[in-house]
């Protein structure tokens, strides 16, 4: 069974590539959401579609490191129209960004402004070239020690038209983030 969704997925991921943004067709998924407040935590079932606006809107990387391929989509929350990322690990565990919840404390919860989406590679060296006063900074001005090399594939996400981005990365059993501006 695992083969032949893997299959169907490689099929659609190869015809949408051919496809126009409008003939892209749409999957639905309905996945665990934690919603939480200060004085309990919600766990509801949400629906979301594959997204139409972005293209691409699909990748596979290893982001664990376990040798097995995940599986990173950009998808948008039905109800609430916002745009997130759902990751589904090898192992079958599932993870969710933004679709209206916030994205590893950066202080927006919709992803809908990606313009480019794609694997950055294991090894590659990244760092924040953001300092404390919002300032961008050259590599020459980041210390070795804050050079960050990837332990495993990553997320790399960025605005289309614009300087901003990030890369996202899995370590140590929890996700992180690296600003490139």
């Amino acid at each position: 069974m695992r083969f032949l969704y893997f299959t169907f997925i490689l099929f659609l991921f190869a015809h949408c590539s051919e496809s126009t943004q409008n003939s892209i067709t749409t999957i639905t998924d309905t996945i665990p959401i934690v919603k939480q407040t200060p004085s309990k935590i919600v766990v509801t079932k949400d629906t979301i579609a594959l997204s139409t606006k972005h293209n691409p809107n699909f990748i596979i990387a290893d982001l664990d490191g376990d040798n097995q391929p995940d599986s990173v989509k950009l998808v948008q929350h039905i109800a609430n129209k916002k745009f997130g990322l759902l990751i589904k690990f090898g192992n079958h565990a599932t993870t969710t960004f933004g679709l209206g919840q916030d994205v590893l404390q950066q202080g927006f919860d919709d992803l809908d402004w990606v313009g480019i989406f794609e694997k950055a590679n294991k090894g590659d060296v990244y760092y924040n070239n953001v300092n404390d006063e919002g300032e961008i900074i050259s590599e020459e001005e980041v210390p070795e020690k804050d050079k960050i090399k990837l332990p495993h594939d990553a997320i790399f996400i960025h605005a289309a038209e614009s300087c901003g981005g990030d890369v996202i990365y899995y370590n140590a059993g929890k996700f992180n983030w690296i600003q490139q501006e």
